[in-house]
Formats: C-alpha cells, structure tokens, sequence
C-alpha cells in the first residue's frame, strides 16, 4: 500500500515549484491541493481525481480576504480529513499553514521547500511552518544561516 501524501501550495510560483516535483507523484497516493484560479483550471485533466481546490484570496481586498481565509479554513479541515494524508509537502504560502498546523496535531509528517525566490530573508510561511517542520528543505546555501535546522536541497528546477 502506498503512503498518502498531500502536495499543497498557493497558485502561481509556488505551485509551479510544487509541480516540479510531480516524477515523484508515481512513488505515492497523492493529492494536491491548491487555489482554484484561470491558471490552473487544467490540473483536473492531468491529475484526474487527484486535485482539491481552494478558494483564491489575496490580501489587497483585506475585507472579502477575511471571509474566503475562513473559508479556506474550514475547507481545509474537511480536506484534511476526507484525505489523511501521513506526509504533507508544500512550497508555501498562506494556502499552507493551516493544513501543515492540522497536520501536525494530527500526527502528519511536515515537509516545507522554500521557495528558490527567497535567497536572502525568511518568508512569513517559512517561519510559520519552521519550528513544526519535520524536514524544512531551502534551495540557496545562504538560507541555512536563517534556518539553521534546514537541509540544503539544491536549486527545484
């Protein structure tokens, strides 16, 4: 039987990062979960039956922000537990923390990439998920300053 492993990030980047690591999909019954955006509509049809969606916000509308991170929220505990992953890996960002956090009560194991570009100073979801991490993974040898307990993994891409 193969190990459940959530694969979470925002859109944009982040999921680009993610994917990256998709050769690895194979070895795994894997999920992912990321925002639902015009970007990434296509994901379905490429990992049928192994994608959740949630909601897209952004913070420049602090207002709508508020409900759809709630939101966000409470879809994620029903993700979490419609899946129970045993590994969940992310490369960030708010999409993230409250599923890293679940996870963690709930005996998950963390993974958390940072993200290839951050070269210089830790991001909010990096300090987040930092002390909770059961592997915390930067790509730049600068990083591991910031992040003492971090293991350097080279460049994603």
């Amino acid at each position: 039987m193969k190990k459940k492993v959530m694969f979470i990030s925002s859109t944009g980047g982040h999921l680009n990062e993610l994917l990256q690591l998709s050769p690895l999909f194979k070895k795994y019954d894997y999920t992912i979960v990321t925002e639902k955006d015009k970007t990434n509509e296509n994901l379905k049809e490429r990992y049928p039956n192994r994608v959740y969606y949630l909601p897209y916000g952004t913070r420049a509308h602090l207002l709508s922000y508020i409900f759809k991170y709630i939101y966000l929220c409470l879809k994620t505990v029903y993700l979490y537990f419609k899946i129970r992953p045993k590994v969940i890996v992310t490369t960030g960002t708010h999409t993230a923390g409250p599923m890293c956090y679940l996870g963690k009560i709930f005996r998950s194991k963390i993974v958390y990439i940072e993200t290839f570009a951050n070269t210089n100073k830790k991001t909010a979801t990096g300090r987040l998920i930092y002390p909770i991490a059961d592997l915390f993974i930067v790509q730049w040898e600068e990083m591991l300053k910031l992040y003492p307990k971090a293991k350097l993994g080279g460049s994603i891409y």
